[in-house]
C-alpha cells in the first residue's frame, strides 16, 4: 500500500505515536519534530549521564564495554571513540536492503523512543533523525542480522551510521555515501558522546516498524477478504443464513461477529440470496463458505492482538540502561547520582513483538489457506454448481482459470512453512551473555512475506469469483438476478482493471492487477457498514 499525502509534521512526545502516524511518515512523506516538553525531558536524562561520566562511575554502556565486555572500564578520554566503534562494529547486517518505507518507519520509531527521555542522549540525536526524514536521507539497512534480543542491533547500527557520516544512504532513488548526502543537505556528521551509540542501537525498532506497516496493511486485507468471500458465496450459490446476527451472537467472539456483519452488509439486497430463503437449498455449504465468520473472525482477533502490542511498543523505552532523572527509583541494583538513577535491564528483548508477529503470520496464512479452498470450489465443475470447468468459455481447447488455483495452492503451501514460529528458536549470542533471544526480526520478515502471498491469493480468488459470478448471471435460471450491493460494486471495480476472460490469454497482468486491487485496499471500504 502506498500513499502520497503529506501531512503536518508528527510531533514526537514518546507517548502517543500511532500506527497511522507510522504509515503517514513511511508511505505518505510526512515528517516529524521533537516536542518541546520531550526535549526538556531528554536534557534532564542527559545531565544524569554527564554527571556519571564526570564522577567516574561504572555504568554499563556509559563507561564500560558492551555485552560480554560489560566489565571492561572505559576512561572518559575514550568515550567518543567507543561510541563510534560501537556503530561500526555492529553494522554487520547482510542480505537485501529494506525498502524505503521500512527505513522511514525505523527512523521515526527510533526518534520516538529516544523522545521518552530515558535513553540519556542529547535531543540533537532526535533532531538529526527527523532531519533525515525531512531531507529524504534513507540509510541503507540490510534485512538480515538481528536476533531480536539486545534489540535489532545490526539493522539499527546501519540506520545510525549515517549520523556520524559513515555507511550508505538512498536519496531520490540513488545510493550514495552518507557523508555526500549530509553535505548536500547542509548537515555535518555528529560526534557521539557517552551512551549515545548504545542509545541508537538498543531497541525493537526494526521488528516494530515491519509490524506497524503489516498491521496497517492487514486491516485493509481482512476487510477486503470479507468482500471477496461474499463474491464467492454469490457465485457458488452459497447462503447467507449462516451469517445471521442471532447465530453469530450465540458465540460472540468480536472478530466473528464483525466479519459476519460485513458479509451481511456486502450481500445486502441480493436477489440471489433471497432465492435461497424459504426454498429448497442444500442444507449446508462447504466450510470455506459457511465458516467465513469463524475463520476470518479469528484472523481479525489475532491481528487485533498484534495491534494492541504495537500500540504499547511504539511508545516504550527499549534502550539499556535506562535513565530516571530525579530519582524515584529505590532498587539496589542501580547507579545513583545527584540527578537521578540508571537501571540496567532487558527492555530491549523482542519477545512481546516476536510472539505477536508469529501469531499474526499464522493467522494470515490461514486467511490465505481458506481463500485458496474457495478458489478450488469456483473452478471445479463438480462443486461450482454447474459452471464450466475452470470457468472457461471453451473448455478443452482452453484451460481457463485452471492454473490460477495452482498458483494459489503454491503460495498457500509456502505460507505453511513460513508460519513456523521463529520465536520458538533461540541461539545464544555474545559469549552466552545473551543466552535467550527472540528471533523477532525473523518473525517480522516472514510475516511480511506471508502478507504478500495472501494478497495475491485473495487476488486470484477475486478474479475467479468475478468470472464465476458473471457466468452465473448469464445462465437462464439467474438471468436478471442482482447480486448484493457490495458484491455488484466489487465486480464493477474489478472489471475496471481486469476484463472478463473470454478466451485464454497470458494471466500475468491480470494476476498483478488483482493483487494490486487487494494490496491497495481498493475494495475494503465496501465492507464498512452495518450488517
Amino acid at each position: 500500500m502506498t500513499q502520497s499525502i503529506v501531512t503536518d509534521p508528527i510531533v514526537l512526545t514518546g507517548a502517543d505515536l500511532s500506527i497511522a502516524d507510522v504509515e503517514s511518515v513511511a508511505r505518505g512523506g510526512a515528517t516529524a519534530v521533537l516536542d518541546e516538553h520531550a526535549r526538556a525531558r531528554m536534557q534532564e536524562a542527559r545531565d544524569v549521564i554527564e554527571t556519571l561520566v564526570a564522577e567516574g562511575a561504572v555504568v554499563y554502556g556509559v563507561t564500560t564495554g558492551f555485552g560480554d565486555l560489560a566489565s571492561t572500564f572505559i576512561p572518559p578520554e575514550d568515550t567518543r571513540r567507543l561510541q563510534e566503534n560501537l556503530l561500526m562494529s555492529h553494522a554487520a547486517g547482510v542480505g537485501p536492503a529494506f525498502p524505503r518505507e521500512v527505513v522511514r518507519a525505523m527512523l521515526l520509531l527510533r526518534a520516538n523512543t529516544l523522545a521518552l527521555g530515558h535513553s540519556g542522549c542529547r535531543p540533537l540525536l532526535v533532531d538529526r533523525l527527523c532531519a533525515f526524514l525531512q531531507h529524504g536521507i534513507h540509510p541503507v539497512v540490510p534485512e538480515q542480522g538481528s536476533v531480536g534480543a539486545s534489540g535489532d542491533l545490526a539493522p539499527l547500527a546501519h540506520l545510525a551510521l549515517p549520523i556520524i557520516g559513515r555507511g550508505e544512504v538512498e536519496v531520490d532513488g540513488r545510493v550514495m555515501p552518507a557523508r555526500e548526502a549530509l553535505a548536500a543537505a547542509g548537515l555535518e556528521p555528529l560526534i557521539l558522546e557517552a551512551k549515545e551509540g548504545l542509545a541508537l542501537l538498543n531497541g525493537t525498532q526494526m521488528m516494530s516498524a515491519l509490524g506497524a506497516l503489516l498491521a496497517a496493511d492487514a486491516e485493509r486485507l481482512i476487510r477486503t477478504a470479507s468482500v471477496v468471500a461474499a463474491m464467492s458465496v454469490e457465485a457458488l450459490l452459497g447462503t447467507d443464513v449462516a451469517f445471521a446476527a442471532a447465530y453469530q451472537l450465540a458465540r460472540p467472539h468480536p472478530g466473528q461477529v464483525a466479519v459476519a456483519a460485513e458479509l451481511r452488509h456486502v450481500l445486502r439486497g441480493s436477489s440471489i440470496q433471497e432465492s435461497h430463503h424459504g426454498h429448497a437449498h442444500k442444507v449446508q455449504d462447504p466450510y470455506s463458505l459457511r465458516c467465513v465468520p469463524q475463520v476470518h473472525g479469528a484472523v481479525r482477533d489475532a491481528l487485533g492482538y498484534l495491534r494492541g502490542v504495537l500500540d504499547i511498543e511504539l511508545n516504550s523505552a527499549t534502550d539499556n540502561p535506562l535513565v530516571f532523572p530525579g530519582g524515584g527509583v529505590a532498587e539496589a541494583d542501580t547507579v545513583a547520582t545527584g540527578g537521578g538513577r540508571v537501571i540496567s535491564g532487558g527492555n530491549f528483548h523482542g519477545e512481546p513483538i516476536a510472539l505477536a508477529l508469529d501469531f499474526a503470520k499464522l493467522a494470515l496464512a490461514e486467511l490465505g489457506s481458506m481463500s485458496e479452498r474457495r478458489t478450488a470450489l469456483l473452478v471445479d465443475p463438480r462443486l461450482n454448481g454447474g459452471l464450466p470447468p475452470f470457468l472457461s468459455t471453451g473448455s478443452g481447447v482452453e484451460s481457463g482459470m485452471m492454473i490460477y488455483q495452482y498458483t494459489a495452492a503454491a503460495l498457500a503451501s509456502e505460507n505453511k512453512v513460513l508460519a513456523h514460529p521463529a520465536s520458538a528458536d533461540s541461539i545464544p549470542t555474545s559469549a552466552n551473555q545473551e543466552d535467550h533471544v527472540s528471533m523477532g526480526s525473523i518473525s517480522a520478515r516472514h510475516a511480511r512475506v506471508v502478507l504478500g502471498h495472501v494478497e495475491q491469493i485473495l487476488g486470484i480468488e477475486l478474479l475467479c469469483a468475478a468470472q464465476a459470478l458473471e457466468l452465473r448471471l448469464a445462465t437462464p435460471e439467474y438471468a436478471g438476478a442482482t447480486p448484493g450491493a457490495g458484491v455488484a460494486e466489487a465486480l464493477a471495480r474489478t472489471r475496471a482493471r481486469v476484463a472478463h476472460l473470454d478466451a485464454d490469454r497470458p494471466p500475468g497482468p491480470d494476476l498483478a492487477a488483482a493483487a494490486d486491487l487487494v494490496r491497495t485496499g481498493a475494495l475494503a471500504d465496501l465492507a464498512i457498514g452495518r450488517g
